[in-house]
């Protein structure tokens, strides 16, 4: 609870934490908008596929004439890695150069901080080993939902109360899994033009819509906490932040939930499409028991809503302000050398699955398109079905046809068994797939 003070002796020595940000796009040029006001942190270098598109972001966050002066912007990020820099902001949400990028901010020595969560589904828990084997950090990005949510769970462990369930918020019905990016902006109340000349990507929000982000993060959250996936995956449930003792709990004890102990996404919007009462759509939270009578009587006298048994509460952040949290995260790693979450083990996976009959010959086109959607699977139940990562299903050709609503497996696609990423996944696989 002390990194300010910990910054501002950084600062007075003259020893700013410096920072290497990949990817300037809306979760980094949010945190750049906050560099300006941290005496302290430095951001040196940018890297984007557009050196200009970074230079023209910083403009529009605030960045004066003289700090974008002494910025190098590149498209190198080899290079930059390579520099005098502290921590690696990983944000360009593609995994194949994700994890080339935390490959070499390890080997430099550098700590990572990975905004970058398809990456970390794909191979975070074999980055992260690597990572503690070298010495330095690998940390999920705070103001993310799944460095939040896995903070969650750390309270509640650590103040010696059971994680009945943790997770999100989101906007959901269970069309939205066969949206295309063709029609996604009216789900958002856009037209098409409005997105456009506002910059956003049709494809990017559409993983959003699709249930595909959310399997993503929950994914991450089970690796990072150790909480399991449902079996069946998200059964993302109507519920406001009032309900979520009531409806967050087993089944067995009149919840939605299979078992305790696992990770959900609940839903803004009921199954008829009229509005949750006080949704939790930006927002986390975590489901607890109390261990005793005393406990479960202390959640009365201090107001927690509790279920009717008393037993069980929520704690929840209404909001998550991504980017500009992110300092977070790196000070954490630069100051405390302690990540905000990372990877221990493989629970959870999110696998592709048809948004509509898909012949052979057809080229999959990746998250939130016209051919795939993610869904949340337990890590050995996709194992053992041979399902394909969502994070590998882009530009990969279709051997077999794929029904609709089935889920893709290696052996429908053609693949590279030589490709680096694939080659990295695998090991994953075989390192800590056996482990559970």
């Amino acid at each position: 609870m002390n990194l300010s003070s910990l910054l501002a002796a950084r600062h007075a020595a003259s020893k700013p934490v410096r920072v290497a940000l990949i990817g300037a796009g809306k979760f980094g040029s949010m945190f750049l908008s906050q560099v300006p006001h941290m005496p302290g942190l430095e951001v040196p270098v940018i890297v984007d596929l557009d050196p200009e598109r970074a230079r023209a972001a910083c403009r529009t966050v605030g960045w004066d004439k003289e700090r974008i002066a002494a910025t190098m912007f590149t498209a190198d990020g080899a290079k930059a890695i390579s520099g005098n820099i502290d921590v690696v902001v990983e944000a360009t949400g593609n995994p194949a150069v994700g994890i080339r990028h935390a490959r070499a901010a390890i080997a430099n020595g550098k700590h990572i901080v990975m905004v970058n969560v398809e990456a970390d589904v794909l191979a975070g828990p074999l980055l992260a080993e690597e990572a503690r084997k070298a010495g330095v950090v690998y940390s999920l990005a705070y103001g993310d939902q799944p460095a939040l949510t896995a903070e969650m769970v750390d309270w509640a462990r650590a103040t010696g109360f059971r994680v009945v369930a943790a997770g999100k918020g989101t906007k959901y019905l269970p069309a939205y899994h066969d949206v295309t990016p063709a029609g996604v902006w009216g789900h958002y109340g856009l037209s098409a033009g409005e997105a456009q000349s506002a910059g956003m990507n049709p494809q990017m929000f559409n993983s959003f819509l699709d249930g595909t982000k959310s399997a993503i993060e929950m994914a991450a959250i089970a690796n990072a906490t150790g909480l399991d996936v449902p079996s069946g995956g998200l059964l993302f449930p109507p519920c406001g932040v009032d309900d979520l003792p009531h409806v967050m709990r087993p089944r067995d004890k009149g919840g939605a939930l299979e078992k305790s102990g696992v990770v959900e996404v609940v839903s803004s919007l009921e199954r008829d499409g009229r509005p949750v009462f006080r949704d939790l759509r930006w927002g986390v939270y975590v489901v607890l028991e109390a261990p005793n009578d005393y406990a479960a009587d202390c959640f009365k006298q201090y107001g927690l809503t509790t279920d009717a048994s008393g037993r069980y509460a929520a704690m929840y952040k209404p909001y998550h302000l991504i980017g500009l949290e992110l300092n977070i995260s790196i000070l954490s790693a630069a100051l405390r050398n302690e990540p905000t979450g990372q990877p221990h083990s493989f629970r959870g996976d999110a696998v592709a699955v048809a948004k509509r009959a898909l012949r052979a010959g057809e080229m999959l086109d990746g998250e939130g398109g016209y051919t795939v959607w993610g869904k949340l699977m337990p890590a050995s139940a996709s194992l053992k079905a041979g399902a394909l990562p969502i994070g590998l299903a882009h530009r990969l050709k279709l051997k077999h046809d794929v029904a609709h609503g089935a889920v893709v497996r290696w052996d429908d696609v053609e693949f590279d068994a030589g490709d680096e990423t694939i080659r990295t996944r695998r090991a994953m696989e075989q390192q800590f797939g056996k482990a559970r």
